[in-house]
């Protein structure tokens, strides 16, 4: 897909400002009827643009509805487990939560940088690159990230414990809203579930949030003021779905469904069915390729997300290194926003075939990527953390979380490790009743 080439809008507005700034130094008048005009224009252009008919023939082949979406599938296994393999299970899901844990710390000091700025960092630290460890300094050490953690707080200089972030609160507030409200939740108790416990959320997320709370209905949330609807924000959020539909990859993308209805459409929702799909079949499976095929299987097959992971499956055959799968995904997905769903999964893809069942490679080459690598990081260390268990992770990369993890949920700021795994189990439990 090519996009459209965008003018130098920043460029403009900031000659736009300087001018302003400047005759108005100089004494001119009629500034602010020009800008006015600028701001009326500008917004009829983005009108404009959001009422643009759609692809009528496209959109079928990527629908909303549940339903549909399930009628467009591949064949696949659908569950992997007769019954519940509760010993199994624990060891994976250790590993699996662990690894989730372990690459979003490690990418959240260098989220989105570019990956010379990481090359020099590590240089400059004396680390390895890409990190066989946790940073040991941050470049920006007290700033706070989610209001809560500061960023020494990630790194070997100043952890204490998991610091706060929203990849690791969504997989909180999804178990939550499974105790809240059972397993078979409805979109609508997702809903309340967000309400209750998040304060704050970014870009698709937050314009749910604040249509919830404007009093939009949850199923209609997302359709208002929403361009961020096919972004990465849902994909993030699909690990506790698959650590409660362990090895049932169809039930762990029903449950991703609904929650990713709240916010995304689209590639945005199977984003989070599709991720959640392989976390699932993870818990059963020994090889990560196995799993995201097998993930594969519960999203439309012909949507743009499931031709980009078709893509990535075959180039990852060739890709050896962090700098190949970075450079092969800018080429492939020129134009597109660098949080989209698609060249992000892309990476968690490329992460796992170059580190395969080697955790640190795993999450070391994929943070390495760049773009929006705390999530690609994270979600990576939970496939392959799965599929490990937690006797494959080397302990470095847990003994600094002392068992605890912070968090910005609303009534829940901190979480005790071990209990979290032990009430993902008692909700696992249920999706083998």
């Amino acid at each position: 897909m090519s996009y459209p080439k965008l003018p130098d809008y920043q460029g403009i507005a900031n000659q736009i400002a300087e001018y302003s700034r400047l005759k108005h130094e100089y004494g001119a008048q009629g500034i602010d009827e020009i800008l006015k005009k600028l701001e009326t224009t500008a917004q009829t252009c983005l009108e404009e643009l959001k009422s643009l008919p759609i692809d009528e023939e496209l959109a079928k082949t990527e629908p909303n509805e549940y339903e549909k979406i399930k009628s467009l599938r591949p064949e696949g296994p659908r569950k992997l487990w007769d019954s519940f393999k509760e010993d199994l299970y624990k060891e994976k899901l250790a590993g699996a939560f662990i690894g989730r844990l372990a690459g979003c710390t490690l990418g959240a000091p260098v989220e989105f940088l570019d990956v010379e700025v990481m090359e020099n960092w590590a240089k400059y630290n004396g680390d390895a690159y890409p990190p066989l460890d946790y940073w040991k300094k941050t470049i920006h050490p007290y700033v706070l990230r989610y209001r809560k953690s500061d960023f020494i707080s990630y790194t070997q200089e100043g952890m204490t414990q998991v610091p706060a972030d929203d990849d690791i609160a969504y997989t909180l507030l999804g178990l939550l809203m499974a105790e809240d409200f059972g397993i078979d939740f409805s979109i609508e108790e997702a809903g309340k579930a967000w309400m209750k416990y998040l304060p704050f959320a970014c870009t698709a997320e937050d314009i749910a949030l604040k249509n919830m709370r404007a009093g939009i209905p949850a199923q209609q949330a997302a359709d208002l003021n929403n361009p961020y609807c096919e972004w990465i924000g849902a994909d993030i959020r699909s690990d506790p779905f698959a650590y409660m539909a362990p090895a049932y990859p169809e039930k762990a993308a029903a449950m991703a469904y609904r929650d990713a209805y709240l916010s995304h459409r689209r590639n945005g929702i199977y984003g989070e069915m599709f991720f959640s799909a392989v976390q699932s079949a993870a818990f059963a499976v020994d090889n990560p390729v196995e799993a995201l095929k097998i993930g594969l299987t519960e999203i439309p097959q012909d949507c743009s997300l499931a031709k980009a992971v078709q893509w990535a499956l075959e180039e990852g055959k060739q890709i050896k290194n962090y700098k190949q799968a970075r450079t092969a995904v800018d080429e492939h997905f020129k134009g597109m926003s660098g949080v989209h769903t698609n060249n992000n999964a892309c990476l968690t893809i490329f992460g796992l075939m170059i580190g395969q069942t080697n955790v640190t490679k795993v999450i070391s080459e994929t943070v390495a990527m760049g773009l929006d690598n705390d999530c690609t990081a994270a979600t990576a260390g939970s496939i392959v953390g799965a599929i490990a268990g937690i006797q494959g992770i080397p302990e470095h990369w847990y003994k600094p979380f002392n068992n605890t993890l912070a968090t910005y949920l609303i009534g829940n700021e901190e979480f005790k490790i071990d209990e979290v795994l032990k009430r993902f189990t008692i909700q696992a439990r249920k999706s083998y009743r």
